[in-house]
């Protein structure tokens, strides 16, 4: 018989701290799914390394050029408007409170992700196969789910009488706008936290309703990083208790395994900052005062010259005024040396540069080099500026920057318009206007503090192609048929 899959994704879990709880008893429930399966301390996230872009590209198996959600911020060039999934609450604000809500709750899945795309939850559909969706901002399936905003928060949406009908799972779980268990309860509206979560799942298991597929994420570790630093143990903790709580509902732990797969992965990882903000902190501002820069707060005007979208330790710098070079840009880039990696497309190449390194690389689909993952590349130039090492036999291997070439190519083509990234060196993040900053650590970047997570596979011994999230949707279809 095939047996249910249940997919806990843990949100900015990191395999040094996870090593760390399991070693130290904080986290037995964790320690018991690795020690009976098997753990993989290298899964290779999405690009940027943001949850709405990962999220999309476990779903999809797809890079953002294929499912077109570049990161939690970026820039519409046909509508002339920023996109915010909400990157922090002075943002929003500044934004349009309706408008964030709008794009989060609704456009992210039914207007922004590709058609050209299917998710897990529309593949398993149209084999007969059910599914869930608990805690997760990006869900889309082909099941009409009508989501009702709470009374209180009515006003700050566009939906007619605070209802809405989205494309979802058969089964789905989004804070107090959907929720499996009627007296579940939750003070955080758009998504719950850990403890609802977990009281989610559990409802399914007890009412013996668990489909075939369920993806449950716990959002809250991500905060605590956020502020505590990467090592923040007492976050993982929590999670595990309630992880030992889904698992107490069987006749005991070896039995859960045996009724059920588990997968349990991180999203991203994230990069402790520097002590001293002045210096952690690149404000592209400062960067780029000579240009016009685009306020947030107002529809793009006719002078302006650049747009920025920051995501964290990532973003994206759009050239509005098709006056402005890239060159120009980047010259005033490379003078700040914590700028690591400076990308940009022109015609079918991606070119690299750096604000600490010399040289120019580029690269393009093609045949002339293999890398790890089966992947074909034509590679010109200085390989040291992403970390590459080229064998004798015309092989690529990565180094400080995981599947380098295909994540970096999936975010300058993920959407429209004149666009640089940049990223940050470890221990900096980026600034725009009204940015929310990152006391402890961030994430965002290529860079593989935040782009190897861990991956624990327990209940079957099945293993994914390659250990990066884009692969785990057919790791999954292929358990399930």
């Amino acid at each position: 018989m095939r047996k249910p899959t249940i997919l806990l994704a843990i949100d900015s879990l990191m395999p040094e701290p996870l090593e760390m709880a399991t070693q130290t008893g904080y986290a037995p429930a964790l320690q018991f799914l690795m020690e009976n399966g098997h753990y993989y301390p290298n899964l290779v996230s999405s690009f940027p390394t943001m949850s709405v872009t990962i999220d999309s590209s476990l779903l999809t198996g797809t890079y953002p050029d294929k499912h077109r959600i570049p990161g939690l911020t970026w820039f519409d060039d046909g509508e002339k408007e920023i996109v915010n999934y909400g990157t922090g609450f002075t943002e929003t604000l500044k934004l349009g409170m309706r408008r964030s809500i709008h794009n989060m709750l609704y456009r992210l899945n039914n207007e922004h992700m590709s058609s050209d795309v299917t998710t897990i939850y529309e593949e398993l559909a149209t084999r007969g196969i059910p599914s869930a969706s608990i805690n997760a901002f990006v869900y889309r399936g082909n099941t009409p789910q009508q989501l009702k905003v709470p009374s209180l928060f009515k006003a700050l949406t566009h939906f007619e009488d605070g209802k809405w009908t989205t494309e979802a799972p058969p089964i789905l779980s989004l804070g107090a706008f959907q929720k499996i268990s009627p007296w579940n309860f939750t003070f955080q509206i758009a998504a719950g936290n850990y403890r609802f979560a977990a009281r989610e799942l559990q409802r399914l298991i007890r009412k013996k309703k668990l489909p075939m597929f369920t993806l449950c994420i716990f959002q809250d570790l991500d905060l605590r990083i956020h502020f505590k630093g990467p090592m923040d143990l007492k976050g993982i903790r929590k999670i595990d208790k309630q992880i030992q709580k889904i698992l107490n509902m069987y006749p005991s732990w070896e039995e859960a395994i045996n009724q059920n797969r588990w997968l349990i992965i991180g999203d991203n990882g994230q990069a402790p900052m520097h002590k001293k903000r002045s210096k952690a902190v690149i404000d592209l501002r400062k960067v780029l005062k000579k240009y016009r820069i685009a306020k947030i707060q107002k529809a793009l005007r006719r002078k302006d010259q650049l747009v920025f979208s920051v995501n964290q330790r990532m973003a994206y710098i759009y050239l509005v005024d098709q006056k402005i070079t890239f060159q120009e840009i980047i010259a005033e880039l490379k003078k700040d040396k914590r700028i690591d990696i400076i990308a940009w497309k022109e015609n079918s190449k991606v070119n690299v540069v750096s604000g600490s390194k010399k040289g120019h690389l580029r690269f393009e689909e093609g045949r002339m080099m293999t890398d790890s993952y089966n992947q074909s590349w034509n590679v010109d130039g200085e390989l040291d500026l992403l970390d590459l090492n080229k064998t004798e036999t015309n092989h690529i291997a990565y180094g400080d920057y995981p599947d380098a070439l295909a994540r970096l190519h999936g975010a300058l083509h993920s959407h429209a318009g004149r666009f640089l990234v940049v990223n940050a060196k470890p221990g900096h993040d980026f600034k725009a206007q009204s940015t929310p900053p990152h006391y402890g650590a961030a994430h965002g970047s290529l860079h593989k503090q935040e782009s190897l997570v861990p991956l624990i596979i327990t209940g079957t011994e099945e293993e994914p192609t390659y250990p990066r999230i884009v692969d785990l949707k057919e790791f999954i279809l292929r358990m399930l048929d």
